[in-house]
C-alpha cells in the first residue's frame, strides 16, 4: 500500500463491516508485545495509528514484536524478514484478500504467529462499487454511454424484487445485503459453511452453487481466492444462469474463467458483466472484454487509496490495541483456509 501526498484529506468516511461467522472465533492468542515495525512504507497515517493506539514504532530489529507490512505483495521479501526476526509475534497484511501471500501463509501455518488482514475494513466502498455495477448493467449503461444516436428501445430492467446471488459471506457481502434492502431483492448467499446468514433470504453451501445460479437475475462475486475457489465460475456455471442474467466480480479475477466469460457475453447468454477485477490483471489492451458492448471493466478501483488509507489505519490501530492486550485481533487470517 502506498500513500500519495496529493490526495486531499484522508478522513474515514466508512466503517468496518464484519463477515458472517461460520464458527465461534478462536480464543484470543497471547502475544508478547513490544516495538512495531512498519515496512516498507512507514507512512505518517500508519505511524500515527500505532502511536495513538498506545504502540511504539521502531525500525526493524531483534526487539521487534509486531510487523505491519504495507506492500501489496513481496511474499519472498516478507518471508526473509520473518525468518531473520523470529521474535515477531504479530503480522498485519494490508489487503482484505491475501492470495498474493498464499504460499507464505501456507508455510506459516503452525508458526505460532498471529496473522491479520484488512478483511472487512474495505467492505463498504467495495459493496458500493458492486451496487453501482449491478445497476449500470441492469439499466444497459455500457451500451447507452457509447451511443451516438437516439435509440428508444425500451431495454432495461429493475433491481426491485430481483433474485440476487452473492458468492461469499465476508464484510463485502454483509454490506451489500444491507444496501440491497431498499430494493426488496430476494438474496441468496453462497458460502463455504452451511451456517445461515440471517440477513439473507437463504444461505447455500458452495456445493449447491448451481442451484443458486439457476434462478439468478444478478450474481455478485465477493469471495476469497483460494485453491478451491479458483475458476469457480466457468462455462458450466455461466450456462446455469438464466439467459440475460448479469455477473459482477469485485473479488478476484481468477474466480472466473475469462475465456468462458467472453464466450457467454458474445453469445448473448450472459446479459452483462461488471468487472473490477480480471484475469489476467491488468487486462491487456485489445482484450475482447474491453470492446464487449455489455461489459464494464473498472481497473481494480472499487476501493481507492483515498478510501483505503484511513480504513487501513483504523485496522492497524484496532490490532495494536489487541497486540497490547486490549481486545481481540480483527481480520484474523485462518492459515489453514488461506484467508
Amino acid at each position: 500500500m502506498t500513500t500519495d501526498a496529493a490526495v486531499p484529506e484522508r478522513r474515514a468516511r466508512h466503517r468496518v463491516v464484519a463477515g458472517a461467522q461460520a464458527i465461534e472465533p478462536d480464543a484470543p492468542t497471547p502475544v508478547t508485545a513490544g516495538p512495531i515495525a512498519i515496512v516498507p512504507d512507514a507512512a505518517t497515517a500508519f505511524v500515527d495509528a500505532v502511536e495513538q493506539a498506545g504502540g511504539t514504532v521502531a525500525p526493524l530489529s531483534a526487539a521487534t514484536r509486531g510487523l505491519v507490512w504495507t506492500a501489496a505483495s513481496g511474499d519472498a521479501d516478507l518471508e526473509a524478514m520473518l525468518d531473520a526476526h523470529p521474535s515477531i509475534a504479530w503480522v498485519q497484511l494490508p489487503w482484505a484478500g491475501v492470495d498474493a501471500f498464499a504460499p507464505l501463509l501456507a508455510r506459516a501455518d503452525g508458526d505460532g504467529r498471529v496473522w491479520t488482514s484488512a478483511k472487512g475494513a474495505y467492505a463498504q466502498p467495495v459493496a458500493e462499487h458492486a451496487l453501482m455495477l449491478v445497476l449500470a448493467l441492469l439499466r444497459e449503461l455500457p451500451r447507452r454511454v457509447s451511443a451516438s444516436a437516439w435509440h428508444a428501445d425500451e431495454a432495461g430492467r429493475t433491481l426491485y424484487g430481483a433474485n440476487v446471488v452473492i458468492v461469499g459471506a465476508g464484510g463485502i457481502a454483509m454490506e451489500l445485503l444491507r444496501l440491497l434492502e431498499p430494493f426488496a431483492a430476494r438474496t441468496t448467499v453462497v458460502r463455504r459453511s452451511a451456517a445461515l446468514v440471517p440477513s439473507a433470504t437463504r444461505t447455500l453451501p458452495v456445493a449447491e452453487l448451481g442451484e443458486a445460479l439457476a434462478d439468478a437475475d444478478v450474481v455478485v462475486l465477493a469471495a476469497a481466492l483460494t485453491t478451491d475457489s479458483r475458476g469457480l465460475i466457468g462455462s458450466h456455471q455461466l450456462q446455469r444462469m438464466p439467459r440475460g442474467a448479469v455477473l459482477v466480480n469485485v473479488a478476484r479475477g481468477a474466480l472466473v474463467d475469462t475465456n468462458a466469460l467472453v464466450a457467454a457475453l458474445e453469445s448473448g447468454h450472459l446479459g452483462g458483466a461488471g468487472l473490477d477485477v480480471t484475469d489476467p490483471e491488468p487486462l491487456p489492451a485489445g482484450h475482447p472484454l474491453w470492446s464487449a458492448p455489455n461489459c464494464i471493466v473498472t481497473p481494480h478501483v472499487a476501493d481507492t487509496e483515498e478510501m483505503t488509507v484511513p480504513l487501513f489505519a483504523q485496522r492497524i490501530a484496532s490490532n495494536v490495541r489487541a497486540f497490547l492486550g486490549a481486545g481481540d485481533f480483527e481480520g484474523r487470517i485462518d492459515l489453514g483456509a488461506g484467508y
